[in-house]
């Protein structure tokens, strides 16, 4: 009989409140000063942590607002910062201008994830983002609104895109053998739709 194995918690936070909202005309903004200080705020949290739980690697989407928010912790656990796509925004479809995107997230958060309309199989890619973080126990990820949907879905097995409102800086924990990911506890709900 083999040994169990170990679980390891994984912490899946959303970036901090954007200087621009999606729509607007800056593509990749920062954090604005509310936004740093809930980068701030998390940084906090997680390094309060029994010393068993804290993370040990930093991982981020690709967008500025989500290295911001992932860099105090980062520096605080004097790790350095890795860039992954793969817990990156939900990607666009072809030929859709960043005007046209609003409306398209829109549609996309009414319905289900296999019913997403673009050039990807959008419910393959939500199973996707919640695979890439199976072996990342003892790690900060910081991502998106929609990629933590498609981690939380995956796991609750519930087909609609939008099944969770993560609010900014939101810390939901996971759990990870290396095999198998579980929600341990969903973060922090905002009361007002996308920021």
């Amino acid at each position: 009989m083999s040994p169990p194995r170990s679980l390891s918690r994984l912490y899946l936070i959303r970036h901090g409140k954007p200087a621009a909202v999606w729509g607007e005309a800056e593509d990749d903004p920062g954090l604005d000063a509310a936004g740093q200080a809930q980068a701030e705020a998390a940084r906090d949290h997680l390094m309060a942590l029994p010393a068993a739980e804290r993370p040990n690697r930093v991982v981020s989407s690709p967008l500025r607002r989500c290295r911001e928010t992932a860099m105090p912790t980062a520096e605080a656990l004097g790790v350095q910062l890795e860039i992954d796509p793969a817990v990156g925004e939900i990607p666009t479809p072809k030929g859709l201008s960043a005007a046209e995107r609003p409306a398209w997230l829109r549609e996309v958060f009414q319905g289900l994830w296999r019913d997403a309309k673009g050039d990807l199989d959008y419910d393959v890619w939500r199973k996707d983002v919640a695979a890439s973080l199976t072996p990342r126990g003892g790690t900060a990820v910081f991502s998106h609104y929609v990629a933590i949907n498609a981690v939380i879905s995956t796991l609750a097995g519930d087909d609609r895109v939008l099944s969770f409102r993560p609010d900014h800086a939101s810390i939901t924990t996971l759990e990870s053998d290396g095999e198998t990911l579980t929600l341990v506890e969903k973060g922090r709900e905002a009361s007002t739709g996308v920021l």
